[in-house]
């Protein structure tokens, strides 16, 4: 049986151990016994009150972290999910590649930074910082202050990881987002923009809250093709998606006018480059929306994951 595992990413004093003292008092543990690898110790210790579900296993060295070792703790403690407190200094690549067992199914990623630290660890661990950034699921600043977001945010993180949720919480327990419109998850000096694959719903949620920053930008992405009878004569580009189950798939498409569409079946996939204008059209209910220029079609193959999820 397959089992959930949730990750705690950081170096020390980021927030790690506070962040899971706050989930486990909202209940997280509640209900299913839950395994807690603690693989370092800071200052703050777990709340007791709220370990009554919970197994704490301490993980003193890197080279414990085996499948037949963690095999064992599954077998003696029988969990129905995990949590990893990951020690900041060891190698996330080696706990993905050659430590978990097969039946550990790592569900989410969340990386902790401590906002006054991060120049100094990006500065001289910038390669561990990196990986902690660019694998993580959700990222989490703590201890921000107003001069300490203005500084994030110039750095542009959502070009390091376009798909994580980022957050900045202050040091009175409140929080914003870090994606506040004046940052892009893309890089929109360059002469063509390159969607990947898997950033297109990325992209997509970007255009269409931000559509004044793309006019007039050259992308290049690869999407379905899709004719539609109430848009003669246009074509809606775009891909399916997985938002909450696979009940629930839904089609995040613009619009594109050009020539060289009707060459394509419905629901073919195409590599397409062109340029986007903002233009009133009936498929944004008569407003400006993203409307799709082509300067180059060309058939293209499915996509190994041709659903994305959020």
């Amino acid at each position: 049986m397959d089992i959930p595992v949730y990750l705690f990413a950081g170096f020390l004093d980021g927030g790690k151990t506070t962040f899971i003292n706050g989930i486990l008092q909202d209940g997280f543990a509640l209900r299913e016994r839950t395994l807690l690898l603690r693989c370092e110790e800071g200052e703050v210790e777990y709340d007791p009150k709220v370990l009554k579900n919970v197994t704490v296993v301490d993980v003193e060295e890197e080279g414990e972290l085996t499948p037949a070792h963690l095999k064992q703790l599954e077998k003696k403690h029988r969990p129905k999910q995990i949590l990893i407190e990951f020690n900041g200094m060891w190698s996330l690549g080696r706990l993905y590649q050659e430590a978990l067992p097969d039946n550990w199914v790592l569900y989410q990623i969340m990386t902790m930074v401590e906002a006054a630290t991060f120049d100094s660890y990006a500065k001289n661990l910038g390669q561990m910082m990196m990986e902690k950034l660019t694998n993580a699921d959700l990222i989490v600043f703590n201890r921000c202050t107003p001069e300490l977001r203005d500084s994030l945010r110039q750095r542009n993180l959502k070009l390091v990881n376009r798909r994580a949720s980022i957050y900045l919480e202050y040091g009175d327990g409140s929080s914003e987002d870090y994606a506040d419109g004046s940052v892009c998850p893309f890089d929109l000096s360059q002469e063509i923009i390159d969607i990947p694959d898997d950033d297109f719903g990325v992209w997509y949620v970007d255009v269409m809250e931000n559509p004044e920053r793309y006019d007039g930008k050259t992308i290049r992405a690869k999407t379905v093709v899709c004719h539609l009878p109430q848009y003669p004569g246009d074509t809606i580009l775009g891909r399916f998606a997985m938002t909450c189950c696979e009940a629930d798939i839904t089609f995040l498409g613009l619009v594109a006018e050009g020539d060289g569409f009707s060459a394509f079946e419905n629901r073919a996939w195409a590599d397409v480059t062109g340029t986007i204008r903002l233009e009133a059209h009936k498929a944004y209910e008569g407003e400006r929306g993203p409307v799709l220029r082509p300067a180059a079609i060309r058939p293209a193959e499915k996509p190994e994951r041709d659903v994305l999820s959020f």
